[in-house]
């Protein structure tokens, strides 16, 4: 059988993920291609690291905590069942981009994409176990986010003072 580009992304995604993934449950999301170019000025803030872009676990927390410490990477998944290549019997995978605006292009020229998302991590966070129930927490956690929730959200030292004073006014 004859190796193409996606096959030999998709084995070397699998490989990187079970090597350093090996204390986490099997995931079957796969990152298939991982885009570290930053290029002109950019409407969201870029990955903090840019040669680190699709090396975070795929299997992340999604939405909440109301801050953001870094941005790590924009991904844009995608889905076989509306249309996207099966690869291997994986159901969903994605791509994962320094920098917002490839992602967006990617997505909107590639069949059954979603529109991009950005994978954050939060060094202090607010949970809310219960509506309207706010509890401040120190944890390093990395979670899926809408793009739009970066605006005016990054932590500051005083972000989470602010927010326990005033909630209605802070947060995605």
């Amino acid at each position: 059988m004859r190796s193409t580009p996606v096959a030999a992304l998709f084995l070397a995604a699998t490989t990187l993920i079970s090597c350093n993934r090996s204390h986490e449950p099997p995931s079957n999301f796969i990152v298939v291609h991982a885009d570290h170019t930053i290029s002109g000025v950019s409407s969201y803030p870029v990955a903090a690291d840019a040669g680190k872009v699709g090396t975070y676990p795929a299997n992340t927390h999604s939405g909440a905590g109301y801050f953001y410490d870094d941005v790590l990477e924009y991904r844009v998944w995608l889905h076989p069942d509306k249309g996207a290549k099966r690869l291997n019997g994986n159901d969903d995978y994605f791509a994962a981009f320094a920098q917002y605006e490839l992602a967006d292009a990617f997505s909107k020229a590639t069949s059954a994409a979603e529109q991009p998302i950005v994978l954050v991590r939060q060094l202090e966070w607010i949970s809310e176990p219960d509506h309207g129930r706010f509890i401040p927490m120190k944890e390093d956690r990395i979670t899926e986010w809408q793009v739009q929730w970066l605006i005016g959200n990054k932590r500051a030292p005083s972000s989470i003072q602010e927010f326990r004073k005033h909630p209605k006014e802070a947060g995605p």
